[in-house]
């Protein structure tokens, strides 16, 4: 999944808008991308909200200007409204780091024939890294996804149109994503396909001490990592070097294409 993130202030490679945006999320399917997420309100920590209309005037030019692409689209939103418009220009997945808590977007999603990605998150992005805390992470994120797939299949949508994602950085302190990231295996129990999103994020950064720009080494590894441990997506920036690394995984395992 190709990052094509819409806005002037995401934490690694904000400023991209309108054609430039439209011209880099063409890039990353060239690169290799199976599927874009297109958003256009930044959620890294302490980030500010954006209005509706803002939103919108960010990602429906670049949805409408990849529409003849063949890979398909997500639109990276909580808002039902950004969900609705954007599912009505051609989008096939929801990525909500709410999870669907909103009613208005659990039905609006069970009344599509959309795809969607619930996401656990502890906090909202402006608070979420004071302090977090868990009494057992990996335990509490799975307990929640299973709570939030129950709601999602009550509502009518169909477990098959279902991935989840344990929210790396999202309300974690380092310990915290790598245990998420050291038993991601036990997210198999769900029964539903598991997306890591670990690419440039701080806790690489706390790591290596590299700074956002200089995190393509350690983000490839921890993709490649996460692919090992269950992950069937895995959310990226660096889409060519991330792909070259699954060549060899790949071929390791028998699966040369």
């Amino acid at each position: 999944m190709g990052i094509v993130n819409v806005t002037p202030d995401s934490f690694s490679d904000g400023g991209r808008l309108g054609q430039e945006a439209i011209l880099h999320a063409r890039q990353l399917v060239a690169d290799g991308a199976d599927i874009l997420d297109i958003g256009g309100e930044s959620t890294r920590p302490g980030a500010p909200s954006v209005g509706v209309q803002e939103e919108l005037d960010r990602v429906l030019p670049v949805i409408d200007g990849l529409r003849d692409l063949s890979v398909p689209m997500s639109i990276d939103t909580f808002k039902p409204s950004v969900m609705k418009a954007a599912i009505a220009y051609g989008v096939q997945m929801v990525n909500d780091i709410n999870a669907l808590q909103d009613v208005a977007a659990l039905q609006l999603v069970a009344n599509s024939q959309v795809a969607v990605c619930l996401m656990h998150k502890q906090g909202d992005p402006q608070t979420m890294q004071n302090q977090p805390v868990y009494r057992d992470v990996v335990e509490e994120v799975i307990e929640f996804l299973r709570v939030r797939i129950e709601a999602a299949v009550s509502a009518g949508i169909a477990r098959e149109r279902i991935t989840i994602d344990p929210g790396f950085g999202f309300g974690k302190t380092l310990g915290h994503n790598m245990a998420l990231l050291r038993e991601l295996p036990r997210f198999a129990v769900l029964g539903v396909p598991v997306l890591a999103g670990l690419s440039r994020k701080s806790m690489l950064g706390e790591l290596t001490g590299q700074d956002a720009g200089h995190r393509m080494p350690a983000s490839v590894a921890a993709a490649l990592i996460a692919v090992q441990r269950g992950a069937k997506v895995v959310r990226v920036h660096d889409v060519r070097a991330t792909v070259d690394a699954m060549k060899v995984w790949n071929a390791i395992n028998g699966e040369v294409r």
